[in-house]
């Protein structure tokens, strides 16, 4: 079975490290430090076999360089679309990756919204998605479009509910305190944003999530429910015709009021 576990870096990222349990062999995703992670590698006597890399920002890729330095023989796979450094093994949509050392098998999938040719990796029912889907929230559009990420948001929802969803960032507590402005009556946001803040609290990672609870607590994957169509016409003040547009409404509204 495969072993999933968080390397924190700078204040919020995680570089998710995966590894069979028992073997001599890891792999990383979006290691935008090498620090944390060759002293992790090195503490637990693993070699690097590869460095999956979900999208160009520079705290998603700051590390490759020096990890490859260290390891040359570690493959670097990544966006096809966009210029990642010592990038390798060029992925699109539909392409699949075998990590023979960590005993593990990735389906590719295109997600582009926060950027214009982001991946995610998909295998043993979790979701590495980068910045493009958060627990309770979703990346910002940067170099890609509000219709594309409102897309990518869309495929994601509808992977099986048990899927956990291994994103890049530590971004919880202020992501359901969006939610909440969105959804003041749903329950589900209220009990997650209080196991939320016990985590938290306890110093523990709130992510990986599970698809499931997205889909109960995050406004960006529930764009046609009725409250979020509601919260984001009165936001806009008038009427929205589409799912996208009440999706490009609401990632609106947290960019400028809330974050």
């Amino acid at each position: 079975m495969l072993e999933i576990n968080p390397i924190s870096a700078f204040s919020d990222n995680y570089i998710w490290l995966l590894r069979r349990p028992g073997g001599a062999f890891a792999a990383v995703v979006d290691p935008g430090d090498a620090v944390p992670v060759i002293q992790r590698l090195r503490q637990d006597g693993l070699s690097l076999e590869a460095i999956m890399i979900t999208h160009k920002h520079g705290d998603h890729v700051g590390g490759v360089k020096e990890l490859k330095r260290i390891w040359p023989e570690a493959v670097v796979y990544g966006p096809a679309g966009e210029p990642i450094p010592a990038l390798e093994r060029a992925l699109t949509d539909g392409d699949q990756i075998k990590l023979d050392g960590v005993a593990a098998e990735f389906l590719v999938l295109d997600v582009p919204g926060h950027t214009e040719g982001h991946i995610a990796y998909l295998g043993q029912d979790a979701l590495f998605c980068g910045d493009t889907l958060f627990a309770a929230g979703c990346g910002r559009v940067f170099s890609g479009t509000h219709e594309q990420l409102h897309r990518s948001l869309q495929r994601i929802a509808a992977l099986p509910p048990e899927t956990r969803i291994y994103c890049a960032h530590e971004y919880t507590l202020d992501n359901l305190g969006f939610a909440a402005w969105v959804e003041p009556k749903n329950k589900d946001i209220a009990q997650r944003r209080r196991e939320a803040e016990e985590t938290r609290a306890g110093d523990r990672p709130t992510v990986p999530s599970r698809l499931g609870l997205e889909l109960r607590t995050n406004p960006f994957l529930r764009s046609g429910e009725p409250a979020v169509v509601a919260a984001a016409e009165r936001y806009a003040g008038r009427g929205l015709q589409s799912s996208a547009a009440v999706f490009k409404a609401i990632r609106t509204w947290k960019d400028r009021e809330y974050d």
